[in-house]
């Protein structure tokens, strides 16, 4: 049986994103794909991403962050994600340590500097954006990614296509529409998602414009489906609307799940999102979640 069996973990969720915050901090476990796909079709536990705390790789960070999709895949970024994360290990009675209102985290991605706005709020540092094509990554060499060639022809629905194509640490593309609510996203999401110039598959969102300092987006999030937000998505969202001359370096963007307010620093060219966060449960996972599994060292190296 898993190791994992009769762990703690938190249900928590950032604008409706469900998270699931599980700390193996002190151990040598790693949760395996297999496991993530376990600990997701539970109904108690289940997320759009799983953030597991790592004791720390870096001096001066305060842990390492594995994050999971519901089909066990891994990304190097989640915004929501790390705002609960901050949360838990600022807040939280048994995770929490001896912090203030600021953490250094990282992922696979980088770094990532969280600062506490208020006792449910967090601004999370989501490092630059990447914009060449192999950095993305994309398959064909474009030389501006701010207008790929994309299209999907669909029935009953104008087309999609030249979308903005950008990296938060994982590979985004936003495709700009007149109406997000034109497009059949959970039909249309899984087809972009795979299409062959993502060689690493992509998150697949919809932005309209609804001003100069405010964007509405659905997303399609690679690995976990349709959501009701994504940090991640609306950094790049913003991103890419500022390259277009859509917007200024500053603005709302209205996921389902409510407002992020995200700004590209132009000091640094550091994207800052700021959104709340929410305490849902908290709970042990049952053995018969992983009675399938053998039991098993997880030494696995985490870099």
């Amino acid at each position: 049986m898993s190791a994992l069996a009769n762990h703690r973990f938190l249900k928590m969720n950032g604008l409706g994103n469900e998270i699931t915050v599980l700390d193996l901090r002190g151990t040598p476990l790693r949760v395996s794909a297999a496991e993530a796909r376990a600990i997701a079709g539970d109904p108690r536990s289940r997320f759009d991403q799983l953030m597991v705390l790592h004791d720390p790789l870096t001096p001066g960070t305060d842990a390492y962050l594995r994050i999971y999709n519901t089909d066990g895949s891994e990304s190097g970024a989640c915004g929501n994600g790390t705002r609960c994360v901050a949360w838990a290990m600022t807040a939280d009675p048994v995770m929490r340590g001896p912090t203030g209102g600021g953490l250094v985290l990282e992922t696979k991605a980088g770094l990532l500097p969280v600062e506490r706005v208020s006792e449910t709020v967090f601004t999370v540092d989501m490092g630059p954006p990447r914009f060449a094509w192999n950095e993305i990554p994309l398959s064909t060499a474009f030389e501006d990614t701010r207008a790929i060639a994309v299209e999907t022809r669909l029935l009953d629905a104008p087309e999609l296509t030249n979308p903005s194509a950008v990296s938060m640490g994982n590979p985004h593309a936003i495709f700009w529409v007149e109406d997000v609510q034109a497009y059949d996203l959970p039909a249309i999401g899984p087809i972009l998602e795979h299409d062959p110039v993502f060689p690493e598959r992509a998150n697949i969102s919809l932005a309209q414009l609804l001003g100069p300092e405010h964007i509405r987006l659905r997303v399609w999030e690679r690995g976990a489906g349709l959501t009701r937000a994504c940090g991640s998505a609306a950094c790049a969202t913003l991103v890419a609307a500022a390259r277009k001359g859509l917007t200024g370096r500053k603005a709302t963007v209205s996921l389902p799940g409510g407002d992020l307010l995200i700004a590209w620093r132009g000091s640094d060219d550091h994207v800052l999102m700021t959104g709340p966060t929410e305490i849902e449960h908290e709970g042990v996972f049952s053995p018969a979640l992983f009675s399938r599994f053998e039991t098993r060292p997880q030494h696995e190296d985490i870099s």
